[in-house]
This record gives C-alpha cells, sequence and structure tokens, in this order.
C-alpha cells in the first residue's frame, strides 16, 4: 500500500551563475571638421550602460555601451577639447542549468580606458569593460513533511525541523531621475560640460506586503571648463525613491537592489546663465530577496505491524553564515615625474575581485585603478594613474560560499604632496556567506500489510543501555517498538537519553 505523504512546496529561485565578464573594446573615431586637430591627449574616461540581456539554453547575453569622453589639448590653441565617443558592447557567459526561464542581473563598469593617436585627426580608443553577472532559474520543489494517516499499520514517523535561507523573489523595474542642478556661487559659470561620471547607491531597502521600498542616491560629479578656460569640477546629489512589486517574500525578508545606469543625458541650459544643468537619467533596479524560512521534514519511518520501505531524496538547503559589509580605508602617494601643482580631476575604478583562503579566514582583494588630473609645475595637464590591490579579510569558515560585490563609496580624494598626488580612499566589500548542508527525507513509502513482522519469538521485555549519541528513535526502531512505549515503561519525560542508562524496552504487540 502506497502511503500518502503530505508534502509541502519550496518555490523560489536558485543562482546557477555567478561571474564577472572582462572583455576589451576598442574603436577608433575621427575628429569631427569644426574641431582643432589633436596635439596631446589630456585624458579619457566613459560610464558603461545596459542595454539588455537575455537567457537562452546554456547561455546568458548581455549587451550595452560605453558614453566615454577624450579630453585632448588642441593644436594652436588654448585650453580643453572633448571628443565625444559611444563604444558598444556584447558578451556572454556559458552555463549548463541556464534556459530561457532564467533572470539575468547585470551590472556593467569600466574598469579603464585609454587614448592613442593614430594621427592629428584620428585616435584610436580602447575600454577594458567588466560585466558583472548573475543568472537565477525559478524553482518549484517540495518536500515530505509527513505521513497523512499511518495508524492502522503502526507507522512511526520521525520529522525533524529544517531550515533553509533561500532566494524568494527576483525582481527588476526601470524607473527614471530627472532633475536640474545649479552650480553654487562660490563656482564659476560653465562654459563647455567636459565629463561627468555616476556614483549609484541604493541604501534602505523593505519590505511591506508584496511591495519592496528602496531608497538611494544618483551622486553626479562634473568636470567643465569655465569661460575664462579654467577647469572646475561640481558634485551633486540627486535621491530617488521607488517601490517595486515582489512575491513570495515576507517583510522579514532580507533584500539586495542593485541599481545601474540605461541611458544619462547632461547638458547645459541653451541661453542659460552657464549654471544651470540638466540631468535626465534611466535607472534599473535589479533586487533579490532572501527569506529565513523552517519547516518540518519527514526523515525516517518505520511500522512496529508490517514491512515498510521509502525512498529517500537528498536536498541541499543553505544556512546563513553572515551577511555584512567591510570598507577598509587606504591611504597612498601615486609617484609623478613633475611636481604637480593642482589636482583638478581625480576618480576611481573598480577591476578584478578575487577570493582566497588565508591562515583559516577568506581574503577578499580587489584591484582599484586611482586616476588624477593634475596641473603640472611646468603649467601642463597630464593624468597619472596606479593600480592598488586592496585586501579585505573576513572570518569565514572553510566550505561556506561567498557571495560579494565590491563598490567605491565616496569619491576620491587627492592632493599634490611630495613626489606626486596623495590619495584617500574607501572601498566596500558587500559580502552574503552562505554553508550548505544536506538533508535526506523521504520521499515515497509503501507498506507491506501482506508481510507482518514477527514478533512471537520477542522476549516481552528486553534490557537496553543507551550507546553513545543514540537517539530514543533509533533505540525503538531497532526494537520495533514505539518511543511512547519506551517513555511509559522507564518514566522519561524527554526525548534526550544519557549515555550508558539501562532502559526496559517492552515488547510492542499488535
Amino acid at each position: 500500500m502506497e502511503l500518502e505523504l503530505e508534502r509541502i512546496q519550496l518555490n523560489g529561485y536558485e543562482m546557477v551563475l555567478e561571474t564577472t565578464v572582462f572583455q576589451e573594446e576598442t574603436l577608433e573615431t575621427i575628429v569631427p571638421d569644426a574641431c582643432p586637430d589633436i596635439l596631446r591627449i589630456v585624458d579619457t574616461e566613459g560610464c558603461a550602460f545596459l542595454s539588455g540581456r537575455e537567457a537562452s539554453e546554456g547561455r546568458a547575453g548581455f549587451s550595452g555601451q560605453v558614453e566615454a569622453a577624450v579630453l585632448y589639448q588642441p593644436d594652436g590653441e588654448e585650453g580643453i577639447r572633448r571628443l565625444t565617443v559611444t563604444i558598444p558592447f556584447s558578451g556572454s557567459a556559458d552555463g549548463s542549468r541556464i534556459d530561457s526561464r532564467c533572470r539575468i542581473l547585470s551590472v556593467p563598469r569600466v574598469e579603464g580606458m585609454e587614448t592613442r593617436i593614430l594621427n592629428p585627426r584620428k585616435v584610436l580608443i580602447r575600454a577594458g569593460i567588466a560585466v558583472e553577472l548573475q543568472v537565477y532559474i525559478p524553482i518549484e520543489d517540495e518536500l515530505c513533511s509527513g505521513a497523512a494517516d499511518g495508524g492502522d499499520g503502526g507507522v512511526q514517523q520521525l520529522c525533524e525541523t529544517c531550515r533553509s535561507y533561500h532566494i524568494a523573489c527576483v525582481q527588476e523595474k526601470p524607473f527614471s531621475v530627472a532633475d536640474d542642478v545649479t552650480l553654487p556661487g562660490s563656482k564659476p559659470e560653465a562654459e563647455t560640460l567636459l565629463k561627468y561620471r555616476l556614483g549609484l547607491a541604493c541604501g534602505e531597502a523593505k519590505t511591506i506586503g508584496n511591495k519592496l521600498i528602496f531608497k538611494g542616491n544618483v551622486a553626479l560629479q562634473l568636470l567643465y571648463q569655465s569661460r575664462d578656460g579654467m577647469l572646475c569640477d561640481g558634485l551633486f546629489e540627486l535621491p530617488f525613491s521607488q517601490i517595486m512589486e515582489v512575491s513570495n517574500s515576507g517583510e522579514e525578508s532580507d533584500s539586495s537592489v542593485e541599481v545601474t545606469a540605461v541611458r544619462c543625458t547632461v547638458s547645459l541650459e541653451d541661453g542659460g546663465d552657464g549654471r544651470t544643468i540638466h540631468v535626465g537619467l534611466e535607472l534599473l533596479a535589479q533586487a533579490v530577496l532572501f527569506t529565513e524560512q523552517s519547516f518540518p521534514m519527514l526523515t525516517d519511518m518505520y511500522s512496529v505491524s508490517y514491512a515498510l520501505e521509502t525512498e529517500t531524496r537528498a536536498q541541499t538547503l543553505d544556512h546563513l553564515i553572515e551577511r555584512s559589509s567591510k570598507a577598509p580605508a587606504l591611504r597612498e602617494v601615486i609617484e609623478s615625474g613633475e611636481l604637480a601643482e593642482e589636482v583638478v580631476d581625480a576618480y576611481l575604478s573598480v577591476g578584478r575581485l578575487e577570493q582566497r583562503r588565508e591562515e583559516g579566514h577568506l581574503v577578499l582583494e580587489a584591484e582599484i585603478r586611482a586616476t588624477a588630473l593634475c596641473r603640472m609645475s611646468s603649467g601642463s595637464l597630464e593624468t597619472v594613474s596606479k593600480v592598488f590591490r586592496v585586501p579585505c579579510t573576513l572570518d569565514l569558515p572553510d566550505g561556506c560560499r561567498c557571495i560579494c560585490a565590491c563598490r567605491c563609496p565616496e569619491p576620491l580624494f587627492a592632493a599634490p604632496t611630495t613626489g606626486g598626488v596623495e590619495v584617500r580612499f574607501a572601498v566596500e566589500f558587500r559580502y552574503l556567506a552562505l554553508q550548505s548542508v544536506t538533508a535526506i527525507g523521504i520521499s515515497a513509502a509503501r507498506l507491506d500489510m501482506d508481510a507482518p513482522r514477527a514478533q512471537e519469538c520477542q522476549p516481552s521485555i528486553v534490557l537496553r543501555m543507551v550507546g553513545k549519541g543514540e537517539r530514543l528513535w533509533d533505540i525503538a526502531k531497532a526494537c520495533g517498538t514505539t518511543m511512547a512505549d519506551i517513555r511509559q515503561a522507564n518514566e522519561l519525560e524527554e526525548d534526550c537519553l544519557p549515555d550508558g542508562q539501562l532502559l526496559l524496552i517492552p515488547r510492542k504487540r499488535a
């Protein structure tokens, strides 16, 4: 007889791929006819924008573009000119479990750019691009929590409480931020915007019902040329607050929200006073919600009256070890061959992120490139940069899985110093550490009513000494009786047994 088992659903998502794709894109472009020849390249910087993602059998694809500004010194003219270029990129990552049902979270970034002069009217631009990919597949799983009815067959069942920290929901929402920002009176009026950079951060996120409320901030940094030829900077903050529809998650869920840019326009007001700047952003919020759930799992069965066969299945469950962030700060010097009198602009870019075990600890290490645009003692503008390897040590056990992201939360501080440029910055490592455990549960059970257990030859009472670590369940199953009968015969109140205790085991009668 097939026993009817009660089942509970475990629905959500499983991460089937986490990787970062690094690639290089190059583009040749010419100087527009209205612009003067290039004498010397001063700096090149770009922002990465996400265009699309697509999941197919065994593959996760992505596409986007880098909007770059090449700053150069024109031949025969004073000041700085800007050459704006768009560099498209696309790529993919393979995974055996990826299919069209999967959801892809993607965050592109520029890890470095450079421009080489081919001739005074033509340049070659190289962009190093890193695209963080996380791919999630929906799962509809179930496990057995107990037998619906087995009393007539003397069926005994062991249900143990298990817990799982799993992904309940993967969702995204596009939204826009538009505003006019004004240069403060302490800054000169702008004649030309040379370049901009974006810092996107989501701070607070909270689930209420089926809605995820998240708030964040866009840090916009500008470099512009004033009407008298000075290079000046500006820093503005554009806050945002959004509501996203989510499912399968409770109000105690932990959420991770990444905001990436899809499109950006930054322009001076036409016919204005050189202080009002229009900003338009199209952003994409990508959210992953984790929830911790406890549930009963049927882990063992037997019958005191008949032969009983079971089938088992291994269930992998994740336990949360730690979810936190660390932000080590650095103070370093970038050497320059010439004395720097002024730092005009400075920025950071994140490169590769590695993990390794070291003396019982997990060490995260990020490559961070610090770049400073300086006015030298000779009066020329020069770019100096250096790559720093920034470690972060975590006290996490062997065998745990660490999902980590690295960001630079604050603008780079840079100032001239003896021998070069002093830089100060913090690197934020946000990490989620999980430990996988395997639980063996009953998936099916059959009771053979034609095969009763032989009990005639068993003595009425057996004396049994408790072995080390032995449970009352183990003894009852081995002796073909029930835990209730053993407790009653020995006047036990708890299932926990001291090692070496002598127990009376009564025979179970049909």
